[in-house]
């Protein structure tokens, strides 16, 4: 799904690297947080039913997840991404570029986001225990937060991607 997120996002070469690795950054990405809550939370590696249903978890869909991801994404090529395309002296092409400068960040930034018991939280919610959770979109929103928080920018409907104003 190509989603416009500021009036000049065009580079549709990114845009279509960062989906092509949205299923393996959010498993890592779940992976992560489930690592992070353990060792926070039971730093001696104690099974008790709570942390082997946390760890025998393999999410079946990544699916509340999406927004969260391509909001991120977004927001990436509104700060970093260009629309004209440089030489690529190296021999690679922009696709392979634009996925290793992309995953580089996605995993910078989310390893940041884990620092964050209520990132931790949200996630934990959007897929571990998705099914017993009727709030989903309150995680979610809280995920969204974070992008909001950390890059100082505004998601809005209609206008998409909006820097904030710093009184």
């Amino acid at each position: 799904m190509i989603r416009k997120f500021f009036p000049l996002d065009k580079n549709y070469l990114l845009e279509e690297a960062q989906l092509s690795l949205q299923d393996i950054l959010l498993t890592r990405l779940v992976e992560q947080v489930k690592e992070v809550y353990q060792c926070i939370h039971n730093p001696l590696g104690l099974e008790d039913e709570f942390s082997l249903r946390l760890k025998n978890h393999h999410s079946r869909t990544l699916k509340p997840l999406y927004n969260f991801y391509q909001n991120l994404a977004g927001v990436y090529r509104y700060k970093y991404g260009e629309n004209q395309l440089t030489f690529c002296w190296d021999g690679r092409d922009h696709q392979e570029i634009y996925k290793e400068e992309w995953k580089a960040a996605f995993l910078a930034w989310t390893t940041d986001f884990c620092k964050h018991e209520l990132f931790i939280q949200a996630v934990l919610d959007l897929t571990v225990f998705l099914p017993d959770n009727r709030h989903a979109e309150l995680a979610e929103n809280r995920m969204n937060h974070f992008i909001l928080k950390h890059f100082d920018v505004k998601i809005h409907r209609s206008r998409g991607i909006v820097q904030m104003k710093v009184a």
